[in-house]
């Protein structure tokens, strides 16, 4: 960790959003041996993986956002709550611009600018998009590591595990649905990976905005939680609680939220 402390913050986002994207080409991998997933467990993934994203936009972004507004002498709310709305408006703006399609749901059910992408493209689109926030998210979580009233190395890290740990399922989540539509499994594969490749690029745009302007800082910790808590609203847990077992998606959710607040609180 010593070594790891030395190097440049955006060296650091890279190395843990590579980090991310290896944990969802690994859960992307088990499309190669299987044939279906049970629809139970995909509820309980998705549902764990909202509830890692909640948390982890409370302890590692808008409390962060929050204690830096302080330190400029800034009201604490106020660039949280603008940093938050704007999250939220720059994902909506993607939302209906990006042609995508949700898991699930046919081609007529697309979202965005209308486009004769095939199903598996709508789909690939759909779930590399909320990639974004997370890459984004870590990004500025490094970046804002020894800033006054900012991060710890140790919580960054934190956030990259937990990240991490929901990319795992999120990434037999993606491949799956691609084999579903009738994709090949080496290809439901590799889409599936690359679906996850957002990752390190958002993370490096968030570290190099904080390098760059380190005043905006609590605005870009906010607007990544804004970002991530968009797409958990409009996309995570309703697709989570989509089928019978809603209560198994909630318990999932309530586990990824605990493991995370315990991850951020406990190494932060």
């Amino acid at each position: 960790m010593s070594t790891f402390s030395a190097w440049n913050p955006i060296v650091q986002a890279l190395i843990a959003t590579l980090f991310t994207w290896l944990m969802t080409t690994v859960g992307a991998s088990f499309v190669l041996g299987m044939k279906d997933i049970d629809r139970r467990l995909v509820e309980l993934m998705l549902g764990f993986a909202a509830g890692v994203m909640i948390a982890a936009s409370v302890w590692s972004l808008l409390i962060p956002a929050m204690d830096l507004a302080e330190a400029d002498g800034l009201p604490r709310w106020m660039p949280a709550l603008l940093g938050f709305i704007v999250g939220g408006l720059f994902m909506f703006g993607l939302d209906r611009i990006l042609p995508h399609v949700h898991p699930g749901l046919s081609s007529e059910h697309a979202e965005g600018l209308t486009t004769s992408w095939s199903r598996s493209t709508l789909l690939f689109t759909a779930l590399t998009l909320h990639n974004i926030p997370e890459g984004l998210a870590v990004g500025v979580a490094f970046g804002a590591v020894g800033q006054e009233g900012g991060t710890t190395l140790a919580a960054a890290a934190a956030l990259a595990l937990g990240i991490g740990i929901q990319n795992l399922p999120e990434g037999t989540a993606v491949s799956l649905p691609l084999r579903g539509s009738g994709m090949s499994r080496s290809k439901s594969f590799v889409y599936g990976s690359l679906s996850g490749i957002v990752e390190p690029i958002a993370a490096l745009v968030g570290a190099a905005a904080v390098a760059a302007a380190r005043p905006i800082l609590p605005y870009i910790l906010a607007f990544a939680a804004g970002a991530m808590i968009y797409v958990v609203v409009e996309e995570v847990i309703p697709e989570s609680q989509r089928g019978k077992n809603t209560d198994l998606a909630t318990g999932g959710a309530m586990t990824g939220f605990a493991l995370m607040m315990v991850l951020d609180v406990a190494l932060g």
